[in-house]
């Protein structure tokens, strides 16, 4: 039987179906030039402070305060978003973030006292979400069509991996061929651009929520279990970065820790994208806990690469294989974030699920640091299996919870032999 007109125009593939969508382009275009930057910031800093001050220990601290910063001040930010609408809210919170980078250009390059670095980056902090005021766009615009949200979640972490794949690179090159301060400038830059452009596509903002009085999304049922596994999940990532440099610092080939880190993106970029072209089959918990259960697997090939072998060639192969557990991951995640953020505050839930990530690539950082320096570097490939272990058990004792707490609800309410004489 022949389709009708409008049918047989929809493209097959499900991306092409997405930018269908009225507005759907424009948005991403402005998504895609605030994003990149995202990756550039921490690297700029670190290679321009280090340059000037000859300290790394400096930029490390310098970063650290920012990324404690963002953690306090996301949220905040998201929830100013959610009740006044994006474009209000985004774009001066944007200039503000431009105007900490910039006053932290100034302070290196004209010798100001080391506190004012510290408290230059901390005004980064008022950086906007990108991805998440993306994915709230995208629920928004596909909230009857859990299939093609399903497509958009995995389209968003897929850009997510290339930008956190190039952005350090583009960073690195900007600042050693052009001038140390390039990366930090032309960063803001991008991100104000970028984020101009985004805004000025109304039609596809999701209405603010003014007069909406709900619960926290951080104490919305089912929140504080998915926050503390994401919060794992990132110790995997910060960990898993560290003790790959540390090992290939210890065989003498640091210079290619990049390319091979770079392979684990890859793997999650690829398989990110596979996952959203795949009809999703039951309930997204049931499938968080498969995908958890996989990375938690293919994370131990890292640590068993590095432990039989001692070589880069057979570590390079087991991180892109291990790198394909966690856009999966992340995509289900994100739909559960979204499904249990109360209504009218999806912007500060995605921004919390962001904040938990980061809180965990921190600490995954220092762990599998410490690991790395005072055990073998080889030793530190099991801080995260381990976290991918905790990040399943979290999941399994939550979902055991909930089974146990049903029941007790049923046999409640389940009249009895004698009740029913």
């Amino acid at each position: 039987m022949p389709q009708p007109p409008a049918l047989a125009l929809r493209p097959r593939n499900p991306y092409l179906r997405l930018f269908t969508v009225p507005g759907t382009r424009a948005f991403t275009a402005g998504n895609l030039i605030a994003r990149l930057p995202i990756g550039m910031f921490s690297v700029s800093a670190v290679i321009m402070i280090a340059g000037a001050r000859g300290s790394y220990a400096l930029a490390g601290a310098v970063t650290a305060t920012g990324l404690v910063a963002t953690a306090v001040a996301g949220p905040w930010v998201a929830r100013l978003v959610d009740r006044h609408g994006q474009a209000r809210i985004a774009v001066p919170a944007a200039a503000f973030a431009l105007l900490g980078g910039l006053a932290l250009l100034l302070c290196v390059h004209y010798d100001a006292p080391d506190w004012t670095l510290f408290a230059a980056y901390a005004a980064t902090a008022t950086t906007p979400n990108i991805g998440g005021l993306s994915r709230a766009r995208w629920a928004h615009l596909l909230r009857d069509d859990p299939d093609a949200l399903h497509t958009a979640n995995s389209f968003e972490q897929a850009v997510d991996e290339l930008c956190f794949m190039l952005g350090p690179v583009l960073a690195a090159f900007l600042c050693t061929r052009l001038f140390p301060e390039a990366g930090t400038l032309i960063g803001g830059i991008l991100l104000l651009t970028g984020m101009l452009v985004f805004a000025a596509q109304r039609a596809t903002e999701p209405p603010p929520s003014r007069g909406a009085r709900t619960a926290a999304p951080s104490r919305a049922p089912g929140m504080p279990p998915l926050l503390l596994g994401l919060l794992a999940t990132g110790a995997v990532f910060g960990s898993m970065e560290v003790v790959t440099i540390a090992f290939a610092d210890a065989h003498g080939h640091k210079a290619v820790a990049g390319p091979v880190l770079a392979l684990q993106a890859a793997g999650s970029c690829a398989a990110g994208l596979l996952y959203g072209t795949l009809r999703p089959a039951g309930p997204p918990e049931r499938r968080y806990l498969w995908c958890l259960t996989v990375m938690a697997a293919l994370m131990s090939l890292p640590l068993l690469a590095a432990r039989t072998t001692g070589s880069l060639a057979a570590l390079a192969p087991a991180l892109l294989l291990a790198g394909m557990a966690t856009a999966p991951t992340m995509v289900t995640a994100m739909t559960l974030v979204q499904r249990r953020t109360p209504k009218g505050r999806l912007n500060e839930g995605m921004t919390l699920a962001v904040t938990a990530l980061l809180g965990g690539v921190a600490c995954g950082s220092a762990t599998g640091g410490w690991a790395a320096e005072h055990l073998q570097p080889t030793t530190g490939f099991t801080v995260p299996a381990t976290a991918a272990v905790l990040a399943l058990l979290i999941a399994v004792g939550h979902r055991r919870v909930v089974r146990i707490s049903a029941d007790a609800q049923v046999s409640r309410w389940t009249p009895s032999k004698a009740d029913s004489r």
